[in-house]
């Protein structure tokens, strides 16, 4: 899915607010689905993970540290809910904790 894709691409180039807007329409859909609704919660979670990154960035570390909570929050959720787009997840969650370490340190 190109907006999965999209999110990598954006967290990779630290645009981390943009990475927020590139999943923010998915999420609105996805949350409103009965079928797709417990799945949206993941990408709640990577959106507030990219949020968090963005806050790091703006030196607002007390409102960056409280939004990574909600983001750990919902990182369980990729390894039980299935998916066909757990792969991805993973790598989100991956990249998104790399950045995270650079940043919070």
């Amino acid at each position: 899915m190109e907006v999965l894709k999209a999110f990598i691409d954006v967290v990779e180039a630290e645009e981390f607010v943009e990475g927020h807007e590139v999943l923010e329409v998915l999420w609105k859909e996805w949350k409103n689905d009965p079928h797709k609704r417990e799945e949206s919660f993941i990408l709640k979670g990577l959106i507030n993970g990219s949020t968090a990154l963005a806050l790091f960035k703006m030196q607002r570390m007390e409102g960056a540290l409280r939004v990574w909570e909600t983001y750990a929050k919902y990182c369980p959720l990729i390894d039980t809910i299935p998916s066909p787009y757990t792969p991805f997840y993973q790598q989100a969650q991956s990249l998104l904790e790399s950045k995270y370490k650079a940043l919070a340190c």
